[in-house]
């Protein structure tokens, strides 16, 4: 009777063990999410001096992948810039893969809506123009040779650009889910 009793507590403390053990793995190799920064935003002095007929956004976005263990297999990204809720310009990313630690610079421009173009150009005019930008993709991580289910990034963040037409260093974060239905973005991601 105290054997059986000494095996069982002997396959119960295994068992606890075993469960740590593997939850100490699953923490180490969790793969975060890509970080996205806009590095830079600039609207040509050409641009801003020709009246607000036609304008175009050049960028700077980088996208990190800090994981060390996990490579990332990127879809087509959207890039989008708004101006109080109407679509600026759109600009789709094509699909790519990043090592582990890498990190990838896109350097690219984006025609104006000639729309809403007047009314930013008269913000910047003023020195109180605010876009928000929006990334929308799907990732796919792979760590030791296995490839993960598909998750979808939802990412916005806001940017004052100066009388100049440029702006500073941000860092995208989790779009809000009174940004999402300000916005009617359709669901592409989930």
């Amino acid at each position: 009777m105290c054997e059986i009793k000494n095996f069982y507590c002997w396959l119960l403390e295994f068992s606890v063990l075993l469960l740590l053990l593997a939850l100490c793995l699953w923490l180490a190799i969790r793969p975060e999410s890509p970080k996205y920064t806009i590095v830079d935003i600039t609207i040509p002095k050409s641009d801003i001096d020709s009246g607000g007929q036609n304008g175009s956004i050049i960028y700077a976005l980088e996208i990190e992948n800090s994981n060390k263990v996990s490579s990332i297999y990127y879809e087509d990204t959207i890039l989008r810039f708004y101006y109080e809720s109407e679509t600026v310009g759109e600009k789709t990313i094509p699909s790519f893969h990043k090592g582990r630690g890498k990190t990838r610079q896109v350097t690219d421009s984006v025609d104006a809506n000639p729309q809403v173009w007047k009314a930013i150009h008269n913000s910047i005019s003023n020195a109180t123009a605010e876009l928000k930008v929006a990334v929308l993709t799907r990732v796919q991580y792979r760590t030791w040779g296995v490839k993960s289910k598909h998750h979808g990034l939802d990412l916005q963040s806001q940017i004052s650009i100066g009388s100049n037409g440029k702006t500073k260093k941000i860092k995208l974060r989790r779009a809000s889910k009174k940004w999402r239905r300000r916005t009617n973005r359709r669901r592409l991601l989930y």
